[in-house]
C-alpha cells in the first residue's frame, strides 16, 4: 500500500489551526492579551517568511498548556474545535481522502503544529496516523517543552523517516500534498507531490518543477486530480 500524505493547515483546513489556537486564548483572556497577539502574529509572519525559528515558535506555543490544568485545557480544546475549526473544514479536502482510501493508500498527516491541537482534528478526517509535533507530558501535565524532533522542514523528513522504520513502509507511490514552501524537503523527496492552494514561492516552485497544482477550496476535488489519481494508480497495479 502506499501512502497518501498531508499537510495540515492550510491545505486540509480553510485555516492554520496553530495560528487559530493562538487567537481563541487570546479571545478567551487565558493569556496575556497584547504579548500573546503580537508575538503570535509574528511568529506566523515568520513562518509564511521562511525564516521562522521553530524551538522558540514551541516555548511559545506550548507554555499555556503547561500554565493550565489539563482538564481546562480539554474544555477549551473542545470549544475551539467547535468554533474555529469545524467551520474550517473542506469537503474537497475529505473527498479527496477518500479517494485515496478506496484506491488502497494510507492517509497520513503530518504537521507543525503540536499533536494536542491537532490530534481531534485529524480525528474529524478519520485518519488515524498522525505525526506531529509532540509536547512533554509528565505526571499527566504538560512541561511546555517537546519530546523529539520538532515536525518542521526537515524535522518533517526525519519523523517520517522515522515512522516508516516503525512500521516497515517506505516511500514507493507516495503523495505528499501541501500549500507552504516549507515543506518543500519532503515534497521534493515523494514520489507525487502536490501543491494545495499553495503560497507564492511553493506555486513557482511546482509550475518550474511541473508539480500538480490544485485547489481544495471550491467544494469539491478537483475532476483533473481525481482523473490523475485514478491513472497513477492503476499504472501502479500494473507495475
Amino acid at each position: 500500500m502506499s501512502l497518501a500524505i498531508f499537510d495540515l493547515d492550510n491545505t486540509l483546513l480553510g485555516g492554520d489551526s496553530d495560528y487559530l489556537w493562538g487567537q481563541f486564548l487570546v479571545e478567551n483572556g487565558i493569556v496575556d492579551r497584547k504579548y500573546y497577539e503580537e508575538a503570535n502574529a509574528r511568529f506566523y509572519e515568520d513562518y509564511k517568511n521562511g525564516t521562522l525559528d521553530i524551538v522558540k515558535f514551541l516555548e511559545f506555543a506550548l507554555s499555556p498548556l503547561a500554565d493550565n490544568q489539563p482538564h481546562a485545557l480539554h474544555r477549551w480544546r473542545a470549544a475551539f474545535i467547535e468554533e474555529k475549526i469545524k467551520p474550517l473544514l473542506l469537503p474537497a479536502a475529505a473527498a479527496l481522502i477518500e479517494k485515496h482510501r478506496s484506491a488502497g493508500d494510507i492517509p497520513i498527516i503530518i504537521t507543525a503544529t503540536n499533536r494536542f491541537v491537532t490530534e481531534p482534528i485529524a480525528q474529524l478526517y478519520g485518519i488515524e496516523c498522525l505525526i506531529a509535533t509532540t509536547p512533554e507530558l509528565k505526571n499527566g501535565h504538560y512541561t511546555g517543552r517537546f519530546v523529539g524532533t520538532p515536525c518542521f522542514r526537515e524535522g518533517k523528513v526525519q519523523r517520517l523517516k522515522e515512522w516508516l522504520a516503525e512500521n516497515d513502509h517506505d516511500l514507493t507511490g507516495s503523495w505528499f500534498y501541501s500549500d507552504s514552501h516549507n515543506d518543500l524537503p519532503l515534497l521534493s523527496l515523494v514520489g507525487f507531490p502536490v501543491a494545495v492552494d499553495p503560497d507564492e514561492a511553493l506555486g513557482a516552485y511546482a509550475i518550474q518543477n511541473r508539480w500538480p497544482i490544485i485547489s481544495l477550496r471550491n467544494g469539491h476535488c478537483p475532476e483533473e486530480h481525481a482523473m490523475l489519481l485514478e491513472k497513477t494508480h492503476q499504472a501502479l497495479r500494473i507495475k
